[in-house]
């Protein structure tokens, strides 16, 4: 019995690593810092500096969309890991991505999910304040 809680604890340790080191191999390399089209007849600055929605699946910047299967988690799950290893969250959106600041513990239960975000863009990053599941 003892053997067998040694064998688990160490395969369960070497996932987790091996989650750690895939969530590390290359940090924010696949990030792409978009920005949203300007409403008609608005210029560019002006949508930018006001709150707006967006909607999009809640990750990490180095994994976005694509999560490997090979590590065994749920996107939830490997989005926790890697934002804890050091990745910043991000709001994948087709093929924009963005970077969110904001209230991690928020960003934290709403992660792998689709999920709405109201909040201010500069630049590729994104000032979140609320996140909630998109209306049906």
């Amino acid at each position: 019995m003892m053997s067998t809680r040694v064998w688990i604890g160490m395969a369960l340790g070497t996932v987790i690593v091996s989650v750690l080191a895939f969530c590390l191999a290359t940090p924010g390399a696949d990030t792409v810092n978009a920005t949203p089209e300007p409403e008609p007849g608005r210029p560019a600055e002006s949508s930018a500096l006001r709150p707006q929605n967006y909607e999009g699946m809640l990750t990490d910047a180095h994994c976005g969309a694509k999560h490997s299967a090979a590590v065994g988690m749920s996107a939830a799950d490997c989005t926790r890991a890697c934002v804890h290893s050091g990745e910043r969250f991000a709001l994948v959106d087709g093929e924009k991505t963005y970077i969110l600041e904001g209230d991690e513990a928020a960003l934290k239960r709403m992660a792998g999910q689709r999920v709405k975000i109201v909040g201010t863009l500069n630049g590729g990053t994104i000032s979140v304040s609320s996140v909630a599941t998109p209306a049906s």
